[in-house]
Protein backbone atom coordinates (compact mmCIF):
# COMPACT_ATOMS: atom_id res chain seq x y z
CA UNK A 1 0.00 0.00 0.00
CA UNK A 2 1.50 3.55 -1.07
CA UNK A 3 1.83 5.65 1.77
CA UNK A 4 0.02 8.67 1.87
CA UNK A 5 1.33 12.10 0.63
CA UNK A 6 2.23 14.27 3.51
CA UNK A 7 3.32 18.16 4.09
CA UNK A 8 4.55 20.60 6.33
CA UNK A 9 1.86 22.62 8.31
CA UNK A 10 1.25 25.31 10.64
CA UNK A 11 -0.61 24.18 13.33
CA UNK A 12 -2.84 26.17 15.66
CA UNK A 13 -3.91 23.59 18.82
CA UNK A 14 -7.32 25.16 20.82
CA UNK A 15 -9.23 24.25 22.81
CA UNK A 16 -12.12 23.67 20.52
CA UNK A 17 -12.48 21.16 17.52
CA UNK A 18 -12.65 22.21 14.06
CA UNK A 19 -15.35 20.41 11.43
CA UNK A 20 -14.82 21.07 7.64
CA UNK A 21 -16.81 23.57 6.41
CA UNK A 22 -17.16 25.12 10.29
CA UNK A 23 -16.25 29.25 10.41
CA UNK A 24 -13.50 29.59 12.80
CA UNK A 25 -13.15 33.04 14.36
CA UNK A 26 -9.79 33.49 15.96
CA UNK A 27 -8.30 36.87 17.48
CA UNK A 28 -4.40 36.06 17.52
CA UNK A 29 -2.39 37.89 20.21
CA UNK A 30 0.27 35.53 21.58
CA UNK A 31 3.64 36.52 19.27
CA UNK A 32 4.39 32.93 18.35
CA UNK A 33 0.85 32.74 16.54
CA UNK A 34 1.09 36.30 14.91
CA UNK A 35 4.32 34.89 13.38
CA UNK A 36 2.83 32.12 12.18
CA UNK A 37 -0.36 34.33 10.75
CA UNK A 38 2.13 36.08 8.93
CA UNK A 39 3.35 32.90 7.41
CA UNK A 40 0.37 31.63 5.86
CA UNK A 41 -1.58 34.51 4.64
CA UNK A 42 2.33 35.17 2.65
CA UNK A 43 1.65 31.02 0.97
CA UNK A 44 -1.29 29.44 1.07
CA UNK A 45 -3.31 30.76 3.61
CA UNK A 46 -3.72 27.02 5.04
CA UNK A 47 -2.73 25.80 8.49
CA UNK A 48 -3.89 22.65 10.83
CA UNK A 49 -6.08 22.71 13.65
CA UNK A 50 -6.45 20.17 16.43
CA UNK A 51 -7.61 19.96 20.00
CA UNK A 52 -5.81 20.79 23.28
CA UNK A 53 -6.22 17.65 25.25
CA UNK A 54 -4.68 18.79 28.32
CA UNK A 55 -3.16 22.13 28.97
CA UNK A 56 -3.59 25.97 27.32
CA UNK A 57 -3.68 27.35 24.57
CA UNK A 58 -1.27 30.26 25.46
CA UNK A 59 2.13 29.61 26.43
CA UNK A 60 2.57 26.08 25.21
CA UNK A 61 3.29 22.84 27.14
CA UNK A 62 -0.22 21.70 26.38
CA UNK A 63 -1.11 17.91 24.98
CA UNK A 64 -2.81 17.71 21.53
CA UNK A 65 -4.67 15.91 19.46
CA UNK A 66 -3.60 13.84 16.48
CA UNK A 67 -6.45 14.22 14.05
CA UNK A 68 -7.70 17.50 13.39
CA UNK A 69 -9.05 19.54 10.98
CA UNK A 70 -7.47 21.60 7.61
CA UNK A 71 -8.24 25.22 7.94
CA UNK A 72 -7.87 27.91 5.34
CA UNK A 73 -8.10 31.91 6.03
CA UNK A 74 -10.95 34.03 4.29
CA UNK A 75 -10.79 37.20 5.91
CA UNK A 76 -7.98 38.70 7.79
CA UNK A 77 -7.22 41.80 9.65
CA UNK A 78 -4.14 43.33 11.45
CA UNK A 79 -4.40 46.06 14.10
CA UNK A 80 -1.40 48.57 15.20
CA UNK A 81 -0.31 46.65 17.51
CA UNK A 82 0.01 43.12 15.73
CA UNK A 83 -2.53 41.63 17.00
CA UNK A 84 -4.95 39.39 14.18
CA UNK A 85 -8.63 39.30 13.74
CA UNK A 86 -9.43 36.47 11.26
CA UNK A 87 -11.71 34.36 9.62
CA UNK A 88 -11.28 30.83 8.79
CA UNK A 89 -12.91 27.99 7.81
CA UNK A 90 -12.57 24.24 8.39
CA UNK A 91 -12.04 22.26 4.88
CA UNK A 92 -11.15 18.64 5.41
CA UNK A 93 -9.54 15.98 8.12
CA UNK A 94 -5.97 15.61 8.96
CA UNK A 95 -4.12 13.71 10.69
CA UNK A 96 -0.54 14.59 12.47
CA UNK A 97 2.15 12.23 11.09
CA UNK A 98 5.41 14.08 13.20
CA UNK A 99 4.64 16.75 15.36
CA UNK A 100 7.98 19.44 14.83
CA UNK A 101 9.68 21.56 17.50
CA UNK A 102 7.63 24.86 17.82
CA UNK A 103 9.64 26.73 16.86
CA UNK A 104 9.02 29.99 15.46
CA UNK A 105 5.43 27.85 16.23
CA UNK A 106 3.59 24.38 15.89
CA UNK A 107 4.13 22.97 12.89
CA UNK A 108 3.80 19.48 11.86
CA UNK A 109 4.01 16.91 9.10
CA UNK A 110 0.20 16.09 8.00
CA UNK A 111 -1.10 13.59 5.76
CA UNK A 112 -5.08 13.93 4.83
CA UNK A 113 -7.71 12.10 6.42
CA UNK A 114 -10.45 11.59 4.11
CA UNK A 115 -13.79 9.56 5.84
CA UNK A 116 -14.20 5.95 4.67
CA UNK A 117 -17.24 4.71 2.86
CA UNK A 118 -20.31 6.13 4.13
CA UNK A 119 -21.95 2.20 4.63
CA UNK A 120 -25.23 1.09 4.56
CA UNK A 121 -28.12 3.20 6.30
CA UNK A 122 -26.51 6.28 6.46
CA UNK A 123 -28.93 8.38 5.01
CA UNK A 124 -31.68 6.74 7.42
CA UNK A 125 -29.31 8.00 10.25
CA UNK A 126 -29.39 11.39 8.87
CA UNK A 127 -33.17 11.37 8.83
CA UNK A 128 -32.80 10.76 12.49
CA UNK A 129 -29.99 13.27 13.43
CA UNK A 130 -32.02 15.22 12.09
CA UNK A 131 -35.15 15.04 13.98
CA UNK A 132 -32.80 14.80 17.27
CA UNK A 133 -31.07 17.93 16.49
CA UNK A 134 -34.44 19.60 15.62
CA UNK A 135 -35.70 18.66 19.12
CA UNK A 136 -32.51 19.82 21.05
CA UNK A 137 -32.19 23.28 19.34
CA UNK A 138 -36.52 24.04 20.45
CA UNK A 139 -34.69 23.01 23.79
CA UNK A 140 -31.85 25.39 24.08
CA UNK A 141 -34.25 27.87 22.51
CA UNK A 142 -37.09 27.27 25.51
CA UNK A 143 -34.16 27.47 27.82
CA UNK A 144 -33.11 30.72 26.31
CA UNK A 145 -29.29 30.01 25.37
CA UNK A 146 -28.12 30.58 21.80
CA UNK A 147 -29.12 28.62 19.62
CA UNK A 148 -29.53 28.10 15.39
CA UNK A 149 -33.16 28.58 14.10
CA UNK A 150 -34.71 25.37 14.60
CA UNK A 151 -35.91 24.83 11.31
CA UNK A 152 -32.24 24.75 10.37
CA UNK A 153 -31.97 22.07 7.73
CA UNK A 154 -29.19 19.35 7.01
CA UNK A 155 -27.62 19.02 3.34
CA UNK A 156 -28.81 15.35 1.68
CA UNK A 157 -25.26 14.12 1.59
CA UNK A 158 -24.23 12.22 4.56
CA UNK A 159 -20.73 13.15 5.09
CA UNK A 160 -21.83 17.01 4.70
CA UNK A 161 -25.00 16.52 6.99
CA UNK A 162 -22.76 14.62 9.81
CA UNK A 163 -20.51 17.61 9.93
CA UNK A 164 -23.30 20.22 9.95
CA UNK A 165 -24.91 18.48 12.69
CA UNK A 166 -21.29 17.73 14.95
CA UNK A 167 -21.01 21.92 14.84
CA UNK A 168 -24.72 22.46 15.93
CA UNK A 169 -24.71 19.89 18.44
CA UNK A 170 -22.85 21.91 20.47
CA UNK A 171 -21.24 18.95 22.17
CA UNK A 172 -18.37 19.17 24.52
CA UNK A 173 -14.71 18.87 23.55
CA UNK A 174 -14.11 15.28 24.10
CA UNK A 175 -17.38 14.38 22.24
CA UNK A 176 -16.67 16.93 19.29
CA UNK A 177 -13.23 15.56 19.03
CA UNK A 178 -14.93 11.27 19.05
CA UNK A 179 -17.12 12.93 16.17
CA UNK A 180 -14.20 14.77 14.23
CA UNK A 181 -12.70 11.56 14.50
CA UNK A 182 -15.58 8.69 12.82
CA UNK A 183 -14.14 6.77 9.99
CA UNK A 184 -17.14 6.99 8.28
CA UNK A 185 -19.81 9.76 8.15
CA UNK A 186 -22.22 7.03 9.11
CA UNK A 187 -19.75 6.37 12.08
CA UNK A 188 -20.37 10.38 12.91
CA UNK A 189 -24.47 9.51 12.85
CA UNK A 190 -24.24 6.55 14.86
CA UNK A 191 -22.57 8.50 17.25
CA UNK A 192 -24.42 11.87 16.72
CA UNK A 193 -27.66 10.20 18.10
CA UNK A 194 -25.76 8.84 21.16
CA UNK A 195 -24.53 12.59 21.49
CA UNK A 196 -27.69 14.51 20.74
CA UNK A 197 -29.92 12.01 23.20
CA UNK A 198 -27.37 12.69 26.33
CA UNK A 199 -28.06 16.37 25.40
CA UNK A 200 -31.57 16.61 25.26
CA UNK A 201 -31.99 14.15 28.09
CA UNK A 202 -29.76 17.00 30.43
CA UNK A 203 -31.69 19.81 28.73
CA UNK A 204 -34.87 18.43 29.74
CA UNK A 205 -33.18 17.82 33.36
CA UNK A 206 -32.30 21.35 33.16
CA UNK A 207 -36.00 23.26 32.24
CA UNK A 208 -37.64 20.66 34.79
CA UNK A 209 -35.47 22.22 37.87
CA UNK A 210 -36.06 26.06 36.48
CA UNK A 211 -32.92 26.02 34.14
CA UNK A 212 -29.48 25.48 33.83
CA UNK A 213 -27.29 25.26 37.28
CA UNK A 214 -26.31 28.35 38.00
CA UNK A 215 -22.94 29.64 40.39
CA UNK A 216 -22.67 28.02 43.67
CA UNK A 217 -23.20 30.09 46.39
CA UNK A 218 -21.50 31.58 48.83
Amino acid sequence: MTAPATRLLPMFPLGTVLFPGMVLPLHVFETRYRALVSDVLASDREFGVTLITRGHEVGGGDVRSDVGTLARVLEAEEFEDGRWLLVAVGRSRLRVVDWLEDDPYPRAVVADEPDGPVGPGAAELRDVVAGRLRTVLALRAELGGASAPIATELAGDPVVASHEAAVLAGANPHDAQRLLVARSAGERLALLVEVLDATEDLLRFQLGSGGPPGPPDG
